[in-house]
């Protein structure tokens, strides 16, 4: 192997990269053309090479061959799939400074790399955008995205709330209600518990996963919401619940449903009523805060009113798991795949679940002004995700994501204008009614489906394929339905709902058309 290291081989290699990269939105085609998919696939090795071919030849090969064949993602702002923002310029250039300088985040060492720092100062000016105090959310660690955030949630939750039973019986004692030393099992039958469940309300998949990953099961998670308005939690039902004997339970709120976009509660009082209520049964409350957190960094003006009054009250949880790309770091901040946060109020819990247990050469010392990474998240190695955080933040601020927010908002909004008017579509507006009341209440997804049920069958098909914009499919009351997700920093109202009436139409004329 070639050990020499050659700085213009690599600078090249860039250049050609940035060349290729779309300049404008003009220029992106949202799918790779079939022809350039297939030649890319048929390009790859099927088998290593028993000779390498060097770097210069393998760059050529990755621009000629492969890239042809991704899809433009969030590098086109009429992606409009799965909730994926886009990266902003700073976030492009902090994370190749992450592959060029390759910092493993992961132990704390002030005198030799200021990589920790970095990532703590992110936090913090992470949690001030959203308008939570630092000083309360001192444990926070990045994560990979929502599934790991949620993960960390559901583990603390499970901790808290079995120590909790256990300290509730006479004869307890600490080290056998410690899950993370004792094991579910053995807490559980010290605390007298049968099982652990979570109640929640239309919960996103990945909160399912992260119940199996944590051990607790998909049959834990149980929904308590409203008979006509299943998002939102019936009191009632979540009484009933949480009074379930030898019962522990994780209540988890929805900051922002993923078909629809709208909130699970609708106030702080809302919120401050559900604390009371895990309170006095010992629960834990976490918040998924997918994309609906952001919210939080509006200014109040009555017409974004509904979306803070979906995002008050947060802060009383005990634990929030923020995605940055939207709610991931990688969905509404716009960085780069993958990132995504979790903060909590109770460090101590999550230490108990995270610490790295006889371990010393992993310890950064007692008088350590930073806990290490290591022992507030899953992984003991990471990728330095910290620095596009800090690069956005600092180069844009508040006011910068404010604007952005804005846009995607009355873009959508203008969306499910266009479509309520449309002979030929109509809005899932779910339980709002009256044109003002639901558009008031659109944040930055569009639900919506073809009134022709054979229209509607091939419509996220037919969108697709014009490879003008990108929507993703969902299945709403029992029907297909197409979704809109807004969250790329390129959103420009203006000009994108010219692109999104010319598809649309386009699909009906095609459709008449082979009728």
């Amino acid at each position: 192997m070639d050990q020499g290291y050659d700085p213009e081989t690599l600078r090249n290699a860039y250049s050609r990269l940035l060349d290729v990269l779309p300049k404008t939105s003009d220029e992106t085609y949202v799918l790779p053309f079939t022809e350039a998919l297939r030649q890319a696939e048929a390009s790859l090795n099927t088998h290593l090479p028993s000779q390498g071919i060097g770097f210069p030849a393998t760059a050529n090969h990755l621009l000629n061959d492969v890239l042809p064949g991704f899809n433009a993602s969030s590098a086109s702002p009429h992606y409009y799939g799965f909730v994926t923002g886009g990266t902003t310029p700073a976030a492009v250039f902090a994370d190749n400074m992450v592959t060029a300088c390759d910092q493993n985040v992961a132990v704390h060492l002030p005198d030799e790399s200021v990589s920790t720092t970095v990532e703590e100062r992110a936090a913090i000016l992470l949690l001030e955008l959203l308008r939570l105090d630092p000083k309360t959310w001192t444990a926070r660690t990045f994560t990979t995205g929502a599934t790991a955030s949620n993960l960390l949630g559901l583990a603390c939750g499970r901790n808290s709330t079995i120590t909790k039973a256990c300290q509730r019986q006479q004869d307890w004692a600490a080290v056998n209600s410690n899950v993370s030393v004792a094991g579910i099992f053995s807490a559980m039958s010290t605390g007298k518990l049968n099982s652990i469940q979570i109640l929640t309300t239309m919960p996103h998949s990945s909160l399912l996963k992260a119940a199996s990953l944590v051990g607790l099961g998909h049959a834990s998670v149980k929904t308590v919401g409203r008979e006509h308005n299943p998002l939102r939690f019936d009191l009632k039902k979540l009484v009933d619940g949480l009074a379930t004997p030898h019962t522990a339970t994780i209540v988890v709120i929805s900051c922002g449903e993923v078909n629809t976009g709208c909130f699970a509660t609708e106030s702080y009082e809302e919120m401050q009523h559900i604390r009371l209520l895990c309170d006095e049964y010992d629960a834990w409350l976490h918040v998924d805060g997918a994309f609906g957190l952001f919210g939080r960094a509006l200014e109040a003006s009555p017409e974004f009113q509904s979306i803070r009054n979906g995002s008050h009250g947060m802060e009383l949880a005990d634990s929030i798991t923020v995605p940055t790309k939207t709610g991931d770091a990688h969905k509404c901040l716009n960085v780069p795949y993958d990132c995504g946060f979790f903060f909590c109020r109770h460090p101590d819990i999550v230490k108990e679940v995270c610490q790295n247990p006889n371990a010393a050469y992993l310890d950064s010392g007692p008088t350590a002004s930073i806990v290490s990474p290591l022992n507030t998240g899953i992984e003991n190695s990471r990728r330095f995700r910290a620095l596009p955080v800090y690069a956005t933040l600092t180069a844009y601020g508040r006011s910068g994501y404010q604007e952005m927010l804005i846009s995607q908002i009355r873009f959508a909004r203008a969306v499910a204008s266009y479509i309520m008017d449309h002979p030929n579509f109509e809005l899932c507006s779910g339980t709002f009614t009256g044109r003002a009341e639901i558009l008031a209440n659109i944040y930055i997804i569009v639900l919506f489906r073809a009134k022709d049920n054979a229209l509607n069958e091939k419509l996220v098909r037919s969108i697709n394929a014009t490879s003008k914009m990108y929507v993703s499919g969902t299945t709403w009351e029992g029907k297909p339905a197409s979704r809109i997700a807004v969250s790329n920093w390129r959103c420009d109202a203006a000009r994108d709902i010219i692109i999104v009436k010319e598809v649309l139409e386009e699909v009906i004329k095609q459709y008449l058309h082979d009728a």
